[in-house]
């Protein structure tokens, strides 16, 4: 894997290190083995997308608003800022896993559900989809480590929106996703939520 140096979010944040290997850890825990073999969509992986950097796949595609500043040549780099776009341009049932870790609470909330639609259609039937955000409850929180140093103030300044575990799963439900195949859970002491949901 490729040493991304120290830059793990924009900004500086003294946990920002261990906050991405606690991301992509509980990312890859979550990704069944047999769909390693296709292909992997990460939705604003960054500039230095240190999860798709982390795990592995077949093939290997991300989604981010900045240009490639120098990211594995193992990795399909597409320019895409999601709060004006939210189409994505692959074929239908292209990807058997697609993520979004800490991305959810950087976007515009209006468009989220076509976004996530957008994502249901792209997956192959018995594909997976992961997203990852702040619990709504740890905003006052994020904002007191960000003042502290912490975490990236820069990331944590542009959240536009906290979410629930209920609220993720209405919008997996609404794009398609079968509710009886949605998981849910907390980590990163609590301080974060992840969903799965399964096409």
């Amino acid at each position: 894997m490729k040493d991304l140096g120290n830059s793990y979010t924009r900004g500086n944040g003294l946990l920002e290190k261990i906050l991405a290997e606690l991301r992509a850890q509980k990312a890859n825990q979550l990704i069944p083995d047999y769909l390693r073999s296709g292909r992997i969509l990460d939705i604003g992986c960054g500039a230095n997308p240190y999860f798709l950097s982390h795990t592995y796949f077949s093939e290997k595609f991300a989604i981010d608003q900045q240009e490639n500043s120098g990211c594995p040549i193992d990795i399909n780099w597409h320019v895409l800022d999601l709060n004006n776009k939210y189409q994505l341009d692959f074929e239908d049932s292209y990807f058997s896993v697609v993520t979004m870790l800490a991305v959810v609470e950087h976007l515009d909330p209006m468009i989220l559900s076509e976004l996530v639609s957008e994502i249901f259609r792209i997956l192959i039937p018995g594909g997976v989809f992961i997203m990852t955000t702040p619990a709504a409850w740890s905003d006052g929180i994020l904002k007191t480590m960000a003042i502290m140093g912490l975490v990236s103030k820069e990331e944590i300044d542009e959240h536009q929106y906290t979410y629930t575990l209920p609220l993720l799963g209405w919008y997996m439900g609404k794009a398609g996703f079968d509710m009886d195949k949605l998981q849910f859970g907390l980590f990163e002491f609590g301080l974060n939520l992840w969903a799965k949901a399964e096409k």
